[in-house]
């Protein structure tokens, strides 16, 4: 049975009265205790640095060469908080009620509201850090809208706030370090979790510089390693960023929660070619001054400066006036491939619409500043060079970048934008208490499945990642360590230790024994080819079917016919892409076994057998109202758990952004 721990009483009191009733460990005891933490990004460092400076013993690890290189810096546009700086009818609960509706009523009632209860915390503690948020003429920090709300509530640095906002935790953590509350490891991968009498107690490691496998020791284990986006081979993450410590996880006994629920974000840069490892975001903060739009005409061949206003057909404010370009990202992609598979895509490949700042950069902005300089009757240039300047301290970053990779400048013409696998909704399934079903072992952050439902609201990521490091976790963590005070550290020669490395040292020699003909590189580019045509934007029942057989058919091809160069005692990226295209495989094949069961569409998940007469998605609240919360039981053989999803507060309706 899955026991998701959360407290009774009325939803608002949950996380308060949860707090005054929590067990404690005394600050002496603290001491006593080791934290094994994986993962620096935002949720891990931010955990880290708060458990450390309570008194725990923490040991962080990170397989980049330095915390700040985690992907939580490519984070853009802000961080949701319900502060209602702008006395435009925000609060608390607008927020829970925003995030829950915008997952598609597939997110946990009461994680949802702790995370918009503690929301107006983390503000506060990043400002206290340092973290250069905008802020207006008067001193108040600013704020810009995002999309799926009708209010301004997301907090930013320009277009780098994840960067920023990791400097800040990254700052915290290395305070700890320093203070000999943290051991840092950098440059190793956590390929294994020991448990011991049912408990996750320690981790095995690979020192990515030398090859050799570690072991340690931990009372509990902290999962923050992020998602699985990687799975599709070309997504908007890091080259790094996998799901091995998840996957391992899981197949020690973890469930794993929801693992087709995948975000397509529809302001990217749009795919250009085979040659591509990697796809490039633009911030949805875009979406705030931008307008998006196709021509009216099909297959209009026409440069976008050159097809006058009454032929540009603008279909996110035609389709959904009360929201316009700020749909929330399902909706907004979704818009984005009907228009393109309908013929009126733009670009070489068609495969992408028009984002224009044009008419906001004048009418918004050149007209305020105007103004504001006591210009009268300006004329077209003053406006559009007095935009630009409030442009480019808004968003210059962002549009440098662009120009950098695509040779346009997107002041003078429109951006091209297309959507692309971005954040996954999916991970381990975790209680109120974000542990998981393995005593012992948590999953903060993107890492676990809770908050998002079947679509994130964009500025939503900052905002968990953070809330679980600084603000849940160390709550949470100690009525779990309270019971373990007594437990005298385990040494790394027990025998749990030394079958998990055994396991670990198996599995690498194996793959560098094959030594077939094809590259870990096209191994993973053809698995990303069968999950983004057939688990992608849109799926069906016979499209998941191929892909399962398909998955399993490159299974046994890439064990059969992978070749590693190097060797095993030694720095080897190579491997090191090989064990991790290896539980994306895995992964891969329960991600379409989700798809499949769930026969219905909600937020990223499209189901096309159920949509509405317009084509939007249409939920079975009466068949799929759960967690699919999957155990392993062996290879391609998953067990389906249900953890029912009540609603006590907020009617479940037909998400309407018309």
């Amino acid at each position: 049975m899955l026991d998701s721990k959360i407290p009774a009483g009325p939803l608002e009191q949950k996380w308060n009265d949860y707090k005054g009733h929590v067990k404690l460990v005394n600050p002496a005891n603290k001491r006593k205790l080791e934290v094994i933490i994986v993962g620096t990004g935002l949720a891990g460092a931010s955990a880290a640095a708060s458990l450390g400076e309570l008194g725990y013993r923490v040991k962080a690890y990170c397989f980049q060469d330095s915390p700040r290189r985690a992907h939580s810096i490519a984070a853009q546009g802000g961080i949701n908080a319900a502060k209602n700086y702008q006395n435009d009818g925000d609060s608390v609960f607008r927020l829970f009620y925003d995030t829950v509706k915008g997952g598609d009523y597939r997110a946990r009632e009461a994680n949802v509201h702790r995370l918009a209860e503690v929301s107006v915390n983390i503000i506060d503690q990043c400002v206290a850090q340092g973290v250069p948020f905008a802020r207006e003429y008067g001193g108040l920090l600013n704020n810009r809208s995002f999309g799926g709300t009708q209010v301004k509530r997301t907090f930013y640095a320009a277009g780098q706030t994840g960067q920023q906002l990791l400097i800040g935790a990254y700052q915290a953590l290395e305070r700890q370090v320093a203070l000999g509350n943290v051991t840092m490891y950098t440059r190793h991968e956590m390929l294994d979790v020991v448990i011991i009498d049912g408990k996750a107690r320690g981790i095995i490691c690979r020192n990515l510089v030398t090859g050799e496998l570690e072991r340690h020791f931990g009372h509990t284990v902290l999962l923050c390693t992020g998602g699985y986006g990687n799975v599709f081979y070309l997504s908007t993450n890091a080259m790094g960023s996998n799901v091995t410590a998840a996957w391992k996880a899981h197949k020690k006994g973890a469930y794993f929660g929801n693992p087709c629920f995948t975000q397509i974000h529809p302001t990217c840069i749009p795919v250009t070619g085979d040659h591509q490892s990697k796809l490039t975001l633009m911030s949805e903060s875009l979406r705030n001054d931008g307008r998006i739009w196709v021509p009216k005409k099909k297959d209009d061949n026409r440069k976008a400066n050159d097809i006058p206003e009454d032929e540009r057909d603008y279909y996110l404010e035609r389709r959904y006036p009360a929201f316009g370009n700020l749909v929330p990202r399902d909706v907004a992609s979704r818009a984005a491939k009907e228009r393109c598979d309908a013929g009126y895509g733009v670009g070489t490949t068609k495969q992408a619409v028009y984002l224009d700042f044009k008419y906001n950069l004048i009418n918004k902005y050149g007209r305020t500043e105007a103004g504001k300089q006591g210009i009268e009757n300006p004329d077209m240039e003053t406006l559009i060079r007095l935009g630009k300047e409030v442009v480019k301290e808004e968003y210059g970053n962002l549009f440098d970048m662009y120009e950098k990779i695509t040779g346009e400048n997107p002041y003078e013409v429109p951006m091209r934008i297309y959507p692309a696998v971005h954040y996954t909704m999916g991970g381990l399934w975790v209680d109120y208490e974000l542990m998981t079903s393995v005593k012992g072992l948590y999953a903060l952050g993107e890492c676990n499945f809770s908050d998002h439902g079947a679509n994130r609201l964009g500025a939503s990521a900052l905002m968990q990642g953070l809330a679980d490091g600084y603000f849940v976790i160390p709550y949470t963590l100690g009525n779990y360590l309270a019971d373990e005070i007594a437990t005298r550290p385990i040494p790394t020669s027990h025998e749990a230790f030394e079958e998990a490395e055994k396991a670990v040292s198996n599995r690498i020699n194996q793959l560098m024994s094959i030594k077939g003909r094809q590259s870990v590189e096209s191994l993973h580019k053809r698995l990303g080819r069968i999950m983004w045509e057939k688990c992608g934007m849109a799926r069906n029942e016979q499209g998941l079917k191929e892909a399962i057989e398909e998955i399993r058919a490159l299974k046994k091809e890439f064990w059969s016919d992978v070749r590693i160069p190097g060797e095993i005692n030694e720095m080897n990226p190579e491997l090191d892409k090989a064990n991790r295209v290896a539980d994306f495989i895995e992964l891969g094949e329960l991600m379409c076994m989700d798809a499949l069961n769930r026969a219905e569409s909600c937020g990223g998940h499209f189901r096309e057998e159920s949509q509405t007469e317009d084509g939007e998605a249409l939920r079975h609240d009466d068949q799929f109202m759960y967690v699919s919360a999957w155990e392993y039981k062996g290879e391609s053989d998953w067990q389906l758990n249900k953890e029912e999803l009540n609603y006590e507060v907020i009617k479940p309706t037909q998400r309407n952004y018309k």
